[in-house]
């Protein structure tokens, strides 16, 4: 993994991690930091795995980026769909 990829990762995960964050329905608890952390690390994931496949060996392409990109939001979108609803104290969902 190279430094650049490194960046491309961290600028992907950050913008597909907040977005994701400000997308979650209210309804949902969800910590501005746990999307975030699964956007990174997915799109980091995704840079890992292009690396292993042999797609590209030097420098960030489009098609590692468009993996991360898929990967984070991916992740982000597990996030959300997993993520639990609020309950009051009687176990109600508000």
């Amino acid at each position: 993994m190279t430094i650049s990829s490194l960046i491309t990762a961290l600028a992907v995960g950050t913008t597909f991690g907040l977005g994701g964050w400000w997308l979650i329905p209210a309804g949902r608890s969800v910590p501005f930091w746990v999307p975030l952390a699964v956007a990174v690390s997915a799109a980091m994931l995704a840079t890992v795995v292009v690396r292993l496949a042999g797609i590209d060996t030097s420098g960030v392409t489009a098609v590692e980026v468009v993996v991360q990109m898929v990967f984070a939001g991916t992740g982000v979108g597990l996030v959300a769909a997993t993520a639990d609803r609020r309950f009051d104290g009687a176990g109600r969902s508000r």
